[in-house]
């Protein structure tokens, strides 16, 4: 009996196993990876045709109804950003999002990323050239269905740069991330309220 019951147990768990290790039999449905190739590989051909020199770029901004979208993160944003930008930062962009931020789909959009600029390393820290936001931002665009979007094309020395860049920093660091300011902030006021319980 004891055999037979193990040997039971040890088929139990060499099936959990196989089917622990094929990945295949994992279903998940909000999630496409063949999708997600197949726009890219569409978006990369339009890519080639809708990157743009800095001198298009500045121009092309200035005409009516146009978005210079910025996707990095809300901290580098604030930190520094060309100037009329719009922030709606990678992780953010959802069809919610850019309905808000971009009802309409044939709106010309730009956008620009951290491997645009060389020289402000805090502000702009260079990502591998196969991870650059740019890829990722115009792959995400292009599959939500927006097809007038272009890129800064060039690698440009911050200082030497024709585009006007801008700060939201004035209202606090920029060194630190909001949840560190907002711990801070927390931390003191408790710190406050205590020295004022001990009065």
């Amino acid at each position: 009996m004891y055999p037979a019951w193990l040997a039971l147990l040890c088929a139990a768990c060499a099936a959990s196993l196989a089917s622990a290790a094929n990945p295949a039999q994992i279903v998940n449905p909000a999630i496409d990876m063949e999708g997600y190739l197949r726009f890219a590989k569409a978006a990369a051909s339009e890519r080639e045709t809708h990157r743009v020199s800095e001198e298009e770029f500045i121009r092309m901004s200035r005409e009516p109804g146009t978005i210079v979208l910025d996707a990095r993160s809300r901290q580098k944003y604030d930190e520094l950003h060309v100037r009329g930008a719009t922030s709606l930062a990678f992780p953010d962009i959802t069809v919610a999002s850019l309905k808000e931020i971009v009802p309409k789909k044939a709106t010309r959009i730009l956008i620009y990323c951290n491997n645009n600029f060389s020289n402000a390393p805090g502000a702009f820290p260079e990502k591998l050239p196969p991870a650059s936001l740019n890829l990722s931002t115009y792959i995400a665009l292009y599959t939500y269905g927006y097809r007038d979007v272009y890129e800064l094309g060039p690698y440009v020395d911050i200082a030497a740069s024709r585009l006007e860049f801008e700060s939201s920093c004035a209202h606090r660091p920029c060194d630190r991330t909001p949840a560190e300011i907002d711990r801070e902030e927390r931390a003191l006021r408790a710190r406050i309220a205590e020295e004022l319980r001990g009065r």
